[in-house]
């Protein structure tokens, strides 16, 4: 193993350490309160319904989450078959068990699922593969395992150009051994741009069925920010955590 990928390595495994310091922090102060569990229910039904719009959706239509996390989609998205991956399952079957009983969950990594190819009708990964070691190769897993016709939903946060040129300084001042970490680095690996995920989504055999973007609205409301620190700022000049989502049909 190289230098550079021992790194990348080690940088993602730190970014899953804060995502854990996390939820358990979370879990201290708020246990698993049933209207945050009701919360994510409905939120699972509206993606559901959203997605019935372009494909109907039967109960034997098997479902997989790829970053299911601590309170994923696929816990209220009720289908016979519906599985979460992410890296934490096992620690978050420890943290949150009602919760997570809802869904089958596995401990694996989006890089490599542990499926066979076109395994899944539908594929959900909700805004969580900046956080992890190589987010892109994520996006080739997901498509390997949908089945031709099946739908995919997925989302992430994207931010001016500038954010992704810090991630990386970030990232190489931390492996030459100058330990400065930054909360908005440490936790996701990488900071895409719109156009960098617009790119890699039309490289791949999907047909887009719905692509969005908030990249207008969140610059329009960060330039309302009142100036009480230099994060507001920053924000006010260099736009930050749009939400890009798609939703794609396999071809």
């Amino acid at each position: 193993m190289g230098w550079i990928e021992e790194k990348r390595k080690e940088r993602g495994r730190r970014a899953l350490q804060r995502q854990l310091e996390y939820q358990e922090d979370k879990a201290r102060r708020i246990g698993e309160a049933a209207e945050s569990m009701q919360s994510v229910f409905l939120r699972s039904q509206g993606i559901r319904k959203k997605l019935e719009k372009f494909r109907p959706i039967s109960d034997s239509d098997s479902v997989l989450e790829v970053g299911s996390g601590a309170h994923g989609l696929i816990f209220g998205f009720a289908n016979k078959t519906r599985i979460g991956v992410d890296p934490l399952a096992a620690d978050y079957k420890r943290i949150f068990p009602k919760w997570q009983s809802a869904a089958a969950t596995a401990a694996a990594i989006g890089e490599e699922l542990p499926f066979a190819d076109a395994s899944f009708d539908i594929v959900l990964s909700d805004n969580v593969i900046d956080h992890a070691e190589q987010p892109l190769k994520i996006i080739d897993e997901i498509v390997r395992v949908m089945k031709p016709g099946g739908i995919l939903y997925f989302t992430v946060n994207v931010h001016h150009p500038i954010y992704d040129a810090a991630s990386r300084a970030h990232g190489f001042w931390n492996a030459a051994g100058l330990k400065l970490e930054l909360s908005a680095f440490a936790d996701h690996t990488v900071h895409l741009t719109d156009a960098k995920i617009r790119s890699v989504f039309a490289d791949q055999p999907l047909r887009i069925i719905e692509q969005s973007s908030t990249v207008a609205e969140t610059k329009k409301a960060q330039r309302r920010l009142p100036l009480r620190n230099a994060d507001a700022l920053l924000k006010k000049i260099f736009f930050k955590n749009a939400l890009y989502a798609v939703i794609a049909v396999k071809d």
